[in-house]
């Protein structure tokens, strides 16, 4: 806290009163060491060497572009709408300070644009759209300029690479909104430029440790390349010692590519971390990990998130989780209890919350058999999952839903036990039954047809399968399903 306080006071007094001398953007030997420690949540140490270099250079904007990381990493780890009241002013004070730099150099646009993206990424974190939807914009034009200025400038690739790929997958209904504030997006050719960039460049260069999450997260999720990413991130140069952000990043891409133990075990290691408790996020994701193997004990770690987190994002979500698992635990009273209070608190801002409260609307309670197999799939033990449904056929559920998930559930096992014309034909029958219910059933059925048969090199069948999950509409995870059908559309058509 002291340390940001002298910052912010001379962030002001450099703004207010240092016009005389020319200010440089110098990524020095300190400025590395204050990245890498923000880039791994070592904010304490990173402040220490940031004063230090604001005292030794006061006319160095890398400081003042280098001291918006630990704000805005801050506010999206923790989502505190007080925190975010008070961090958010320092915005605007950055922004005047780096526009007393020299805007001949390649550095001017790309700091500023750099620090318009990343408050982008919080308001987005805070449901701020409309403010992140500007600041959006303010960052891709300046980048856009500085690329037509400096056209062999790398540095500037790491986010307008992140925005095109990012403005790529945006359903064709909406594009007109983009091309409207002239940007234009390309899945393929956005992720190429941070591939690039990720090549050429080591950890430790400015920019190198967020390209690499950037680069991940968009392989993964856009380019459906998960086997990939998850070879990537379990080598040596993705380092997770001493590094919160790393090992987030890799927990949470286990988790959602169906390794809950793997998880597990990375979370574990994390816990030698002395901050790690600082960051209730942790205990969330630790949750999830025992949820989908229907271990009791995930119910400690949901109830400290929920203690501890001062944002709003998946409270909804956890709350859910509870009361499922006790639920699971033939604990009727603290299940019914759980589901009341994840229709009153949090949010419906993410898809995970708004799938949480519809769930939590219905008064029936799901099928015991059907609610553990979907759990153990989505933990990857799909072996045991297959033994929750062994013996039911489609005509033991009278429930729509129910026939819809049953028919769902054993395509996407089929699907990971590598059974590809057994889910095949049951992710048909769940489209003919519900393309038109509010269930996800039916689109994600289609979306992961298209997974198939991209992977099958049949990319006509996979376009059209990408297709008909975007034609459906009002049913639940639309955002995420959309996003993935899109990307996979772009990814065959170009």
């Amino acid at each position: 806290m002291r340390y940001r306080a002298c910052l912010i006071l001379i962030i002001m007094l450099n703004s207010h009163i240092l016009f005389a001398k020319g200010y440089v953007y110098d990524y020095n030997q300190n400025c590395s060491k204050v990245y890498e420690h923000f880039m791994a949540m070592r904010f304490a140490e990173g402040n220490r060497l940031l004063l230090q270099e604001i005292k030794t250079n006061p006319y160095n904007l890398m400081a003042t572009y280098l001291g918006n990381y630990e704000d805005c990493l801050v506010l999206l780890f923790n989502g505190d709408k007080n925190d975010y009241q008070q961090r958010s002013q320092h915005l605007e004070e950055r922004l005047r300070l780096l526009s007393q730099g020299d805007e001949k150099a390649p550095w001017y646009r790309l700091c500023k644009a750099g620090i318009n993206l990343q408050w982008a990424l919080v308001n987005m974190r805070m449901g701020e759209n409309l403010k992140a939807a500007t600041l959006f914009r303010k960052s891709y034009l300046l980048l856009k300029e500085n690329h037509e200025l400096f056209p062999s400038f790398e540095y500037n690739n790491v986010y307008l690479g992140l925005e095109k790929a990012a403005l790529g997958a945006i359903p064709d209904e909406y594009k007109w909104i983009a091309s409207m504030f002239g940007m234009k997006g390309d899945v393929k050719k956005g992720v190429g430029m941070l591939s690039a960039f990720v090549q050429h460049h080591s950890t430790g260069d400015l920019l190198s440790n967020e390209a690499m999450a950037y680069y991940c997260y968009l392989r993964f999720y856009l380019l459906s390349q998960r086997e990939e990413v998850w070879n990537f991130i379990n080598k040596g140069a993705f380092d997770t010692q001493n590094n919160l952000l790393n090992t987030f990043i890799q927990a949470n891409l286990a988790l959602n590519y169906r390794k809950a133990d793997a998880a597990m075990q990375i979370l574990k290691e994390g816990q030698k971390n002395a901050e790690y408790k600082k960051y209730a996020i942790f205990d969330f994701e630790a949750g999830n990990a025992l949820f989908y193997k229907l271990d009791p004990a995930c119910i400690g770690y949901y109830q400290r998130f929920l203690n501890q987190y001062k944002g709003r994002i998946f409270v909804k979500d956890a709350w859910q989780k509870l009361s499922l698992i006790y639920y699971l635990q033939q604990d009727k009273k603290q299940a019914s209890y759980c589901r009341g209070e994840a229709i009153k608190q949090g949010t419906t801002q993410v898809d995970a919350d708004k799938q949480a409260l519809r769930a939590c609307r219905n008064e029936t309670w799901p099928d015991m058999s059907l609610l553990q197999a979907r759990l153990l799939t989505d933990g990857g033990f799909y072996k045991d999952a297959l033994g929750k449904m062994s013996g039911k056929t489609e005509t033991d559920y009278s429930n729509m839903g129910d026939r819809l998930e049953y028919l769902f559930r054993l395509g996407r096992i089929y699907d990971e036990l590598g059974d590809d014309q057994r889910a095949l034909d049951h992710y048909t029958q769940a489209i003919k039954l519900g393309k038109e219910r509010p269930e996800q059933f039916a689109a994600r059925s289609a979306l992961q047809m298209g997974f198939i048969y991209e992977r099958k090199t049949q990319n006509a069948k996979a376009i059209a399968s990408y297709q008909l999950a975007l034609s459906m509409h009002g049913h639940d995870f639309q955002s995420s399903i959309d996003q993935q059908a899109k990307a996979g559309v772009n990814r065959l058509s170009q």
